[in-house]
């Protein structure tokens, strides 16, 4: 996976309101290789639904995109014109929004819908296309898919409107899939099962897929790499063992921490403390470091550049500064840390 097909650089996206100006965005860039999932997680707030809206250019009006780059396949997504980029949008680059029901008509059959989006893109008759609209309902797992095709939106559970969205924008088989929290709504048991069908999406078609959610348990198993943002910037990024077994970032250490797992034996779960800055009036240095209890002095005045961990692991945290001082994680961090070493048979920790 070296071919990178989505690359966003240096990009700043803030929002005019009556209270002043919001800077949801702050200098991201992020690479997605071909055929690859990357997922972005961070809390609600942190920037990762602007930043994948801003590949479709679908923002607010109140939206001003104020510096950066989004190059796909060579070319700059920000400087395309209108026309040229609804070329684009659903046919190369599709998305996948949160609620399914705000993305169907209630009034229009789903085998329609589906069957829109691919004669929209697509020179192809009206017997070619609801043919491949019933492939893809089975792709998807929609069972009697011949039936299905002339029923509506309210016929299906919420699970299964979730994977006739993911049909929609499979429809023209696009290179980048965008899903923006897709398993938010669901719940626990739909969430797993529309998981193991991304996972299954991306062995048979090989898109790649830009994976939006707050939840770092639900991509553990489907993502290739990992990026952590907070405050509009991502302060770490890696390899998904990297991310979950050998974090670097404090804010990252939190986020496990808050995560359940088979292991936790405490009767409460661990909260990061504090609440996320204001994005209209930032502070000077790391915008985490209220919340940080390992924060150093620099933090306060100071925004940490990127460390190197490994080839393909970074993270932005003074801790890792040669001249820091040393700072052992949190118990459970370490724990899982040691464990995924032993695990891989190393008896050294890495750098």
């Amino acid at each position: 996976m070296t071919n990178t097909i989505l690359a966003i650089k240096n990009l700043s996206v803030s929002f005019d309101t009556f209270a002043g100006k919001v800077h949801a965005v702050r200098d991201v860039s992020i690479s997605l290789y071909e055929g690859e999932t990357l997922a972005i997680v961070g809390e609600s707030g942190s920037g990762k639904t602007v930043t994948c809206r801003s590949v479709m250019r679908l923002l607010a009006k109140n939206a001003s995109i104020d510096s950066g780059e989004i190059l796909f396949e060579g070319e700059d997504l920000l400087k395309t014109e209108i026309r040229r980029l609804r070329t684009i949008r659903g046919n190369k680059i599709s998305m996948i929004f949160q609620d399914p029901m705000t993305s169907l008509d209630p009034t229009m059959k789903i085998g329609h819908q589906i069957q829109e989006a691919i004669t929209l893109h697509k020179p192809v008759g009206r017997n070619e296309a609801k043919a491949k609209v019933l492939g893809l309902l089975r792709t998807v797992g929609i069972e009697n898919p011949e039936k299905r095709y002339d029923q509506y939106p309210h016929q299906f559970s919420g699970g299964q409107r979730q994977r006739i969205v993911i049909a929609i924008a499979l429809a023209c088989g696009p290179k980048v899939l965008l899903a923006d929290e897709p398993t938010t709504a669901l719940d626990v048991t739909m969430q797993a099962q529309i998981i193991d069908l991304f996972k299954d999406l991306q062995k048979k078609i090989k898109t790649s897929i830009l994976f939006i959610t707050h939840d770092l348990g639900v991509v553990a198993n489907v993502a290739d790499r990992v990026a952590v943002m907070y405050a509009g910037k991502i302060v770490e990024i890696g390899k998904s063992d990297e991310i979950f077994y050998d974090p670097r970032h404090p804010y990252t250490w939190g986020l496990l921490r808050s995560m359940p797992t088979l292991e936790t034996d405490t009767p409460a779960l661990h909260t990061i403390p504090g609440s996320p800055p204001d994005l209209i009036d930032l502070p000077a240095g790391d915008a985490f470091a209220q919340r940080n209890e390992y924060a150093l002095e620099v933090d306060d005045w100071m925004e940490p550049p990127f460390f190197k961990v490994s080839d393909t692991h970074y993270a932005a945290t003074w801790l890792l500064d040669p001249r820091a001082p040393k700072v052992t994680p949190p118990e459970a961090i370490e724990k899982r840390r040691q464990a995924y070493f032993e695990r891989k048979g190393q008896n050294d920790e890495p750098a």
